[in-house]
């Protein structure tokens, strides 16, 4: 069995991540996969880019440019909500390249930001061979935004998108919507990683009649997995007796991370522990944020390499994740797979992750009063050693390599068989 994956970039992002631990899982059960993108970053042969010259590279930084210019200019220059809308405007032919042509099933991903247009996905439709396309936000069932919020419009008619200026030079939403109800999605196979946003894609109006099934995200239990606290912390070099709370992010600043509300239950925070704990913060655009926790912050930028993450994730006594809207995030499954507890909101699919009161603690939503309980009820936990173990344990049985891959390869097998 042949499978291409279709991500736009081959590691950055959290979709990027998951794409990539895909293809090696299913690649670990026996399975000839392949990962086609536009932006690669490792020499790994598994691994195609759409870019083999130069003047592809050009056209397809074109490509990209095109699609923020024409809604930067929609938006009357306006750059505030720029990288939280797609329009699919254009994109790279994939339905003709090679690797399309010879996969027995093409599987997308995150396929943003000039990779694949609308029309481009028409093509690959018209292949006949069978699609997956794995859901890492609702991007498909909307019109141009990745995450709706409050906002049911993608339900009925997209229109007037509230992540647009008022009056924008041309309606993007609407005319994106109308563009997508072209589209026959019914051959798709949409994957959820989590129930939450299967259910949440199964309500968008071109998406009513599609097949939806929900498979989480896998991750390999060899890298992320328990190591001694004291001898990660020293390798970071971080005080061994202190309290470590850590907030991770790709863009810790972007605003549906919940960053303030992370700011405010420190600050309750600190009343109780002082000088006694502190923060790892690990992702871009700390700056801001460090200034605003009252307690000392370890700022360790971007990581990308798994063995440093796995070591940071095993620093830490608990990790935060006060997203006010998320999918199924790495971030949780990596901690837990270190044994490192997890303190979150009530949204998306953080609740299917996060087993209320054993193996972490899942906050009311928007609640920073209740996320700082939460993270106290870890910190004073009676039994930290078993509470690491209910972590570990439910990442093993959910998440591992090839639980995942053996779940996909079923649908894959039932997909050629129609």
């Amino acid at each position: 069995m042949k499978v291409l994956i279709l991500n736009t970039s081959e590691r950055t992002g959290g979709a990027a991540v998951a794409a990539n631990r895909l293809m090696h899982a299913l690649c670990k059960q026996g399975v000839e996969a392949k990962m086609l993108v536009r932006d690669k970053l490792s020499d790994d042969e598994r691994v195609i880019s759409v870019n083999q010259s130069w003047f592809q590279r050009r056209l397809n930084f074109l490509r990209f440019v095109w699609e923020r210019l024409v809604i930067f200019l929609c938006n009357k220059l306006n750059r505030k909500d720029l990288f939280r809308v797609s329009i699919a405007n254009t994109g790279v032919n994939l339905a003709a390249h090679p690797l399309v042509k010879e996969a027995d099933v093409i599987h997308l991903h995150w396929i943003n930001q000039g990779f694949l247009s609308l029309k481009g996905l028409r093509q690959l439709i018209a292949t006949g061979k069978p699609i997956v396309w794995t859901m890492h936000d609702l991007w498909p069932a909307t019109a141009i935004c990745h995450y709706p919020g409050d906002c049911a419009n993608y339900q009925t008619a997209c229109a007037h998108c509230a992540l647009t200026v008022p009056h924008p030079l041309w309606d993007l939403a609407a005319s994106t919507f109308r563009e997508k109800g072209r589209i026959a999605f019914d051959p798709i196979t949409f994957v959820g990683c989590s129930q939450w946003i299967a259910q949440k894609a199964q309500q968008g109006r071109w998406l009513r009649t599609a097949s939806f099934t929900s498979i989480p995200n896998p991750i390999d239990v060899s890298v992320f997995k328990p190591v001694e606290r004291m001898a990660a912390r020293r390798h970071f070099h971080l005080a061994e007796e202190k309290r470590f709370v850590l907030f991770a992010a790709a863009k810790l600043s972007e605003v549906r991370k919940g960053a303030a509300y992370f700011v405010e239950a420190c600050q309750a925070l600190y009343r109780v522990y002082g000088d006694r704990m502190e923060v790892l913060l690990m992702g871009n655009s700390a700056g801001e944020l460090e200034q605003r926790v009252p307690f000392r912050v370890n700022v360790l930028g971007y990581l990308s390499d798994a063995q440093e993450m796995a070591l940071v994730y095993n620093c830490a006594d608990l990790f935060a994740i006060p997203s006010l809207e998320d999918n199924l995030p790495n971030t949780i499954m990596e901690a837990m797979a270190c044994g490192t507890p997890c303190v979150g909101f009530q949204t998306g699919g953080i609740p299917e992750m996060i087993d209320h009161v054993q193996n972490g603690y899942v906050a009311h939503y928007q609640d920073a009063k209740d996320l700082a309980k939460g993270i106290q009820w870890v910190i004073n936990h009676p039994d930290p050693e078993a509470l690491r173990q209910a972590c570990v344990e439910k990442v093993r049985t959910h998440y591992a390599e090839a639980v995942v891959a053996q779940q996909y390869i079923t649908l894959y097998e039932q997909l050629l068989k129609r």
